[in-house]
């Protein structure tokens, strides 16, 4: 996974709450065994009507949101089946970070084993960048090291994250990677484990 370090993109608001993650990715798209490809499907049954067009007034089909990597949404993002598809498919997508009032726990944890930055913000944060979202183009900068969020027009915030996901986040690293920092430590226990059986 790529590092995390200050990430400045586009920002698309979903103002919804509660968004589940049958929302996120459908239960007829789980069917892939591969990590990749699941971004076409995100927020299917709201992006398209049920020919498959694409639903004009769903702010992913929008012009000005083409390109977005900043998420914006309601309170208890990510709530519902614990499905890892549903930031497979967020990170797919391209977005980088997920700003909102709360999120599930176990949606919370799976985002950082994906490469996603959740951000909880307060509800007047997030309605205040709801709004300016409106404005075609608008951009945060998230300066993860020093856990600011902040825009060109002098709106800023700090937030909060544990050590353990933001050291992740800021080294690129899932589970594996952060297991592997102790590689040389694994391969001294398993040789003296080895030592052990010979004698």
């Amino acid at each position: 996974m790529e590092p995390l370090r200050i990430h400045q993109g586009i920002v698309c608001p979903i103002n919804r709450a509660n968004i589940d993650t049958d929302q996120i990715i459908p239960k007829q798209f789980l069917k892939r065994i591969e990590r990749s490809g699941f971004g076409q499907f995100l927020f299917y049954n709201w992006r398209f009507d049920d020919e498959g067009n694409p639903n004009p007034d769903f702010p992913l089909n929008q012009p000005q949101y083409k390109g977005a990597s900043i998420l914006v949404a309601g309170e208890n993002f990510g709530c519902g089946s614990s499905r890892e598809h549903a930031p497979w498919a967020v990170q797919d997508f391209g977005f980088r970070v997920i700003i909102a009032p709360s999120f599930a726990d176990i949606f919370k944890n799976n985002t950082v084993k994906n490469g996603i930055l959740a951000i909880q913000a307060t509800e007047e944060q997030v309605q205040t960048i709801m709004k300016k979202a409106e404005t075609e183009g608008y951009t945060l900068t998230i300066n993860l090291e020093d856990q600011i969020v902040y825009d060109s027009e002098g709106f800023k915030f700090t937030f909060d994250i544990a050590p353990y996901p933001k050291e992740m986040l800021l080294n690129g690293w899932d589970e594996i990677g952060v297991t592997l920092k102790y590689e040389e430590k694994i391969a001294q226990y398993e040789q003296s484990k080895q030592l052990v059986h010979t004698k």
